[in-house]
């Protein structure tokens, strides 16, 4: 894998801020986009601007077989059929979408861990509040660990299980797999956020043999404003749509409504055309990189990155010290706002990361303790040499602030 001609790729990373190169690791927040990805989104308005499925007319037609064309090269990427693939806005939309259609009822259990992410946690404290669905967590301590003896306990009756793949905060690597098989010889479905697992690591949803996956388009060099909610077809066909609207029936009349085959039931409305067809061609970009190349770099670079912070004094990692994790690192330095460190490294060295809880309130007050956390994401296009800078430079904001 040439990281020096992949980052070639990313206008970002050609431009300076105060007159310093980029070091952009808030990955996990937003990736950063390849030009072929930007160029495929403008070749939709400069080139077939027209309607999805609508209209009879070329550019319309053009339309629609790019945008197929993108769903189809996102179940290729997760091994799926394309029409087990909905085009969502994000990987919120696709959980609430679940929480909506799945038919839970009062007294039913939803099983999450309590490393979650709002948006896997919100939809189910919601749905307990609204319809008096049960709602119960699986433990993950302080290191990022997942309890599987406790989760055996809670998953028994369970309707649901509903788990992230990767944590955001700690970099966790949940054992989706045994999770999984665990949860259908109990009898319950299974629901996994991709949002930091997909972009790093190959996804196989048969070997995996997950119910539903949900993901974003963001964090894998794809647009903002885009995702994918993967259901096994058996289960999307017994599901009514979360909304309606254009494209969602294939007619009405006094007599009712006769609803479209999936996907296109769940896809109500004018799509984002040209954000769907830009996570096709970042789908097609990942793919040809090779997951496995990206995990070895990534593999590499959590090396260097817990190496970092076992020799840097006044600052404590949170979250796994293996180099198995995804390349995720939370971290607090003594005596100072997480913010203030942020603000530090963007201004005195064009460092980007991220400070706060990360959307994860929950787990930093309940088990951090904590009213936020730094945190450095990294991807395919960074290098071991900013790692190096990254540290020269914390290791002054700990020394001097």
């Amino acid at each position: 894998m040439n990281v020096d001609k992949i980052r070639q790729d990313f206008p970002m990373l050609q431009k300076k801020v105060r007159g310093r190169p980029i070091v952009y690791f808030d990955n996990s927040c937003v990736s950063l986009k390849p030009k072929q990805v930007i160029d495929k989104m403008n070749e939709y308005y400069t080139d077939y601007t027209a309607c999805h499925g609508r209209s009879v007319h070329s550019l319309s037609q053009k339309t629609s077989e790019e945008y197929e064309r993108a769903r189809e090269s996102i179940a290729k990427m997760i091994n799926a059929k394309p029409n087990e693939c909905i085009f969502t806005k994000s990987t919120t939309e696709g959980i609430n979408i679940i929480s909506n259609c799945l038919g839970l009822k009062r007294g039913d259990k939803i099983v999450t861990t309590n490393l979650e992410h709002n948006s896997n946690l919100l939809p189910w404290m919601k749905l307990k509040e609204a319809i008096g669905a049960r709602h119960e967590m699986t433990l993950v301590d302080k290191e990022g660990q997942f309890d599987m003896e406790d989760f055996k306990s809670k998953v028994k009756g369970a309707k649901l299980v509903s788990v992230t793949a990767a944590s955001n905060v700690t970099g966790t690597v949940m054992p989706v797999k045994e999770i999984t098989k665990l949860a259908h010889d109990n009898g319950s479905l299974v629901l996994i956020d991709g949002a930091q697992y997909v972009p790093h690591r190959k996804t196989d949803v048969r070997k995996l043999d997950m119910d539903f996956l949900a993901f974003s388009g963001h964090k894998m060099l794809g647009p903002s404003g885009t995702g994918i909610l993967y259901g096994k077809q058996h289960l999307l066909e017994k599901m009514p749509p979360f909304l309606v609207g254009g494209e969602t029936v294939k007619d009405v009349t006094a007599k009712g409504i006769v609803l479209e085959d999936i996907p296109m039931k769940f896809e109500a409305g004018l799509q984002n055309y040209s954000g769907a067809i830009g996570l096709g061609a970042a789908s097609e970009y990942l793919m040809k990189i090779g997951f496995s190349d990206i995990e070895k770099h990534e593999t590499e670079l959590t090396k260097d990155m817990l190496d970092g912070f076992a020799k840097l004094k006044n600052a404590s990692l949170i979250g796994p010290r293996t180099p198995d994790k995804e390349p995720v690192f939370s971290f607090e330095v003594d005596k100072m706002s997480p913010h203030d460190v942020a603000i530090i490294l963007d201004e005195a060295a064009s460092i980007m990361i991220r400070s706060g809880m990360h959307c994860t309130h929950y787990y930093h007050h309940e088990y951090l303790k904590s009213e936020g956390t730094a945190r450095a994401s990294l991807y395919l296009y960074n290098t071991k040499e900013e790692v190096a800078y990254f540290f020269e430079k914390l290791k002054e904001v700990t020394k001097h602030f």
